[in-house]
């Protein structure tokens, strides 16, 4: 029988890990800025392929090399620290930093995808944007690109140890500082050992592999939120978003609100409305719908079989708001308690 390791010496080998991965972007987003002041002004292309972009390619894919080669590492060692031996198939034991270099994370070629920021700039320059200007918008998108793109190496040779050594069963996702709200809701999942690491641009989270000594515990994205100072509230969860989680709405629900965003006519103006939780199964839909009963008396569809014995189906016409929205329109306090209860934010 395995007895898992003390939180504290987990603590210290994901926030080693943790520590070394964001060195690495930082020096390698640093360096790369620093290559891009090597841009001709009078002949972007030129000496991109001349000198810079060449250099770019080799520091990034050294940047992902330096990245990718921690990665078993970090996973061997949380799994010896729940005094358990890692477990590997002959001539599948070491993770491959070559195979996880080179390349995008979206398999394209990196010379390519590194060449948006003129492209960018050149788009900018055209645009009437001032040399100035449009030089630093293709910096901030070469940096951008070259943070993310050392992140997902490393987070990829993470993924590749985890299924490799059999003595995981999977990994937990984990916030850190700076996390979107998006992100945080998610704080504390568990992953099976075959689940790809979805991240987004800029991500900060990061997977703690999971062993059966240490199955992992979810993260209270309440609590984090309340961590967290009222500015930097509503910087990652907007300023509508955050006043209705304070508020009382549930955070889950409002982070959720804005993956589906679009503008509609209703209400008598222009509204800003989400898609989420509006198909048949989701929580606003079926709440529209049993209000709609409760008004009239009818009951609707819910089945197949029911469509079939002549129960009509309920036609979802009230936009749904977003908490943004709701604190925009609402006159006062206990209107926007009202909505945020109504558009199924509060329950």
């Amino acid at each position: 029988m395995t007895v898992a390791a003390p939180v504290q010496e987990h603590a210290d080998l994901v926030a080693a890990y943790g520590d070394l991965q964001r060195r690495v972007a930082a020096i390698s987003e640093q360096k790369a800025a620093l290559l891009w002041g090597y841009l001709k002004r009078e002949s972007l292309t030129d000496s991109w392929l001349r000198t810079v972009g060449p250099a770019l390619l080799q520091l990034l894919t050294a940047g992902q090399m330096l990245a990718a080669s921690s990665g078993q590492q970090y996973v061997d060692a949380m799994v010896a620290a729940d005094g358990l031996s890692s477990d590997y198939l002959a001539g599948a034991s070491r993770v491959s930093t070559r195979a996880l270099s080179g390349v995008a994370a979206d398999g394209r070629a990196l010379d390519s995808l590194l060449y948006l920021p003129v492209i960018r700039t050149k788009t900018l320059l055209a645009g009437g944007m001032s040399l100035q200007e449009a030089m630093l918008a293709g910096q901030m998108q070469l940096r951008r690109i070259v943070a993310s793109e050392v992140a997902s190496a490393g987070s990829g040779a993470v993924g590749v140890a985890i299924a490799a050594n059999r003595s995981t069963t999977g990994y937990v996702r984990t916030v850190r500082a700076g996390a979107c709200g998006r992100c945080v809701i998610l704080a504390g999942r568990w992953y099976r050992w075959n689940a790809d690491f979805q991240r987004h641009k800029r991500c900060q989270c990061y997977g703690v592999p999971a062993t059966e000594a240490r199955p992992g515990r979810r993260t209270d994205p309440m609590k984090f939120f309340h961590s967290l100072s009222r500015a930097e509230q509503d910087r990652r969860f907007t300023a509508g978003g955050a006043q209705a989680i304070r508020d009382g709405a549930d955070i889950f629900r409002v982070v959720n609100s804005r993956r589906s965003l679009r503008v509609v006519d209703a209400y008598g103006q222009r509204v800003v409305s989400t898609l989420e939780g509006t198909t048949r199964r989701g929580e606003f839909y079926q709440l529209m719908r049993a209000e709609e009963e409760r008004r009239t008396g009818i009951r609707y569809a819910r089945t197949a079989a029911d469509v079939e014995q002549g129960l009509p189906r309920f036609k979802l016409r009230t936009p749904r708001l977003t908490p943004g929205e709701i604190y925009r329109l609402a006159e006062s306090r206990d209107e926007v308690i009202r909505l945020l209860a109504r558009f199924g934010y509060l329950t």
